[in-house]
Formats: C-alpha cells, sequence, structure tokens
C-alpha cells in the first residue's frame, strides 16, 4: 500500500500510535530546476545532464538554459504549477493557482497545528517575504510583531520548518570543520520551500522576472533559488556566515573542505566582502553563482545559476 500525507504537525503534534519496522518513508519536495527541465523541455534536458566539470557551454544552450532558469523563478517546483505551465503557458492561472496553494496552506496551518498557536505561525509564514526584503535577512522577531521576542514565536518557526514549509539557514560563528558545531542558534534565516511561491508571496508581477528587468526583490529570490537546488547535494545543510568585511550568502562543507558561495541575480562581479573572505581564508573552492556563463576567475569558479543542482559535480 502506497498514502501520500502532509508533515505538517506530524512532529510537534501529539504522539500517536505507529507501525515500527512496518513503513518506509520518503521525503517528496518540489521539483528541483533539473526536474522541471526534465518535465517540460526534454531536449534541453539531455543537454544539460551532459554539462560536465570545465566545459564550455555554447551561446546558444546558455540563452536557453537562462530562459529556462527565468520560467523556473516564476513557476517553482510545485507539480500543479509545472503541469499547468506545461498545458497553458499562462502566468496568470499560475498565480491562481499559486494563490490557492497558499490559501490552502494558511487553512492547513489551524487543523494540524497540534499545540502550537495557528495565528502565529500565519504572522511568521506571512513575514519571511519582508524579512528577506530587508537588507540584513537575519531573522528578527520585532518585524514579526512589534516588540516580537524568541519565546513568542520560536516554537511556530520550529512547527514550520518540521512541517517542511521554511527552510533555515543558521549563521556560523566560524568557517571550520565541521561547520554544524559553530552554529548561532539565535542568529539564523528563514527561506520559503518553493521559490516561485515566495515570488507570489513577495508580491513579485511575473513580467519582472519574464523581461528581465532590475526588481527589489532579485536578490533574495536568487537565494532562495540556490537553497533550494544545494539542499540535499551535500550531507551538511548550508549556512551563512557574517564578520564586520560583510556577509557571505552560503558556507558550504563537502568532506573537511568549507566552501564560500555568493548568489548573484545578474551578471555582477562579485562583492568586496566575497573576495576579501577569499583573501583572508584562501579556501580552495570558492563559488560565484550568476547569469554568467561557466568560467573560472583566479581563486573563484562562476557557476551559472541554472547549474545550481549540479554544484557537487562541476567542484
Amino acid at each position: 500500500m502506497i498514502a501520500a500525507g502532509s508533515l505538517l504537525g506530524t512532529l510537534l503534534a501529539q504522539p500517536k500510535s505507529y507501525p515500527v519496522g512496518m513503513v518506509n518513508l520518503m521525503d517528496i519536495y518540489p521539483l528541483t530546476f533539473d526536474e522541471y527541465l526534465e518535465a517540460t523541455d526534454e531536449s534541453l534536458y539531455s543537454y544539460y545532464v551532459s554539462i560536465h566539470k570545465e566545459q564550455h557551454i555554447e551561446d546558444i544552450f546558455h540563452n536557453r538554459l537562462l530562459e529556462a532558469y527565468n520560467n523556473y523563478l516564476i513557476i517553482g517546483g510545485m507539480p500543479e504549477c509545472v503541469a499547468s505551465w506545461v498545458k497553458y503557458k499562462d502566468p496568470q492561472k499560475l498565480s491562481q493557482i499559486q494563490r490557492e496553494l497558499i490559501e490552502v496552506y494558511e487553512n492547513d496551518f489551524s487543523k494540524h497545528n497540534g499545540r502550537v498557536n495557528s495565528g502565529r505561525l500565519l504572522m511568521v509564514f506571512r513575514s519571511i517575504a519582508t524579512q528577506l526584503a530587508k537588507p540584513n535577512e537575519k531573522f528578527m522577531y520585532g518585524a514579526v510583531r512589534e516588540g516580537g521576542r524568541a519565546r513568542d514565536f520560536e516554537e511556530a518557526i520550529e512547527w514550520l520548518v518540521s512541517a517542511g514549509m521554511l527552510n533555515r539557514v543558521y549563521n556560523v560563528t566560524k568557517t571550520e570543520h565541521p561547520l554544524s558545531a559553530f552554529d548561532r542558534l539565535d542568529c539564523f534565516k528563514l527561506f520559503v520551500f518553493d521559490t516561485g511561491l515566495l515570488k507570489h508571496m513577495a508580491g513579485i508581477d511575473n513580467s519582472a522576472i519574464l523581461l528581465k528587468t532590475d526588481y527589489q526583490f532579485k536578490g533574495p529570490l536568487t537565494e532562495n533559488y540556490v537553497l533550494q537546488q544545494l539542499r540535499g547535494q551535500f550531507e551538511v545543510e548550508p549556512r551563512y556566515y557574517a564578520d564586520k568585511t560583510g556577509e557571505i550568502d552560503f558556507v558550504l562543507q563537502n568532506g573537511t573542505e568549507i566552501i564560500p558561495v555568493e548568489a548573484k541575480g545578474g551578471e555582477d562581479k562579485s562583492a568586496p566582502s566575497f573576495k576579501s573572505y577569499i583573501a583572508d581564508h584562501q579556501p580552495g573552492h570558492a563559488i560565484r553563482f550568476s547569469r554568467r556563463g561557466y568560467l573560472k576567475n583566479g581563486m573563484i569558479t562562476n557557476i551559472p545559476l541554472y547549474l545550481a543542482r549540479k554544484t557537487k559535480d562541476l567542484l
């Protein structure tokens, strides 16, 4: 027998009987970019799969993959959204589905919340776009509710993370192995589990992405996308790092190696803080994700955003 169910509330609800040893569990997530590409453009997906380390990517394929990436930003990986895009290619139908999905999730908070206050779940969930729009994306309890404190919302955050609705990225005090030993448990960022839903929650018009215009939320949306593609590639989940010179968007642990990562929404060159970190720490690898082509420039390897899901293979 196969059964599907939501994670909402399962980890923090009142315990119930469970047939231990008789059930195999499988976590299912929104489609990653490569899965989306396989579902929407088989020929381009075949080329994507063939890309290997240090391969030159011809302009025609680079441009087609960038276009697919732009589409993925507005569609995300929710199966119903992808299916609608394949059938209709209609941004308005897509937005309607995303709005309905968010409403369904928010309605379910009150049904599956167990002992966690559903109003606080809603407040935290609805604050995420605002939190990420700040110059410093660190989660602030006061941005959920004026005067809000950790004790007011920490259970709600834990519930949303455990339910798979939000992805939490801890700040680390040092970029050394093992990363988890340096987590600051009171300092973190929260991202939405699907980039397409975050786009809708932030109120970004689909045309802003499709027409490649600049918009205020491009940086956070890009980081959300990169995190979604990086999760599961490495045994240790991504962290981020900040010091007096600036902030590193993500740091990855690959074996004992620590890799700094910068996520750029355009073709911009690396930020001074990223270059400063590389000069100070001399990492074996440093990765910048951007719309530029796949190339190595000094110690920095630029990986096109559409290849984020192949990061480990390209190291």
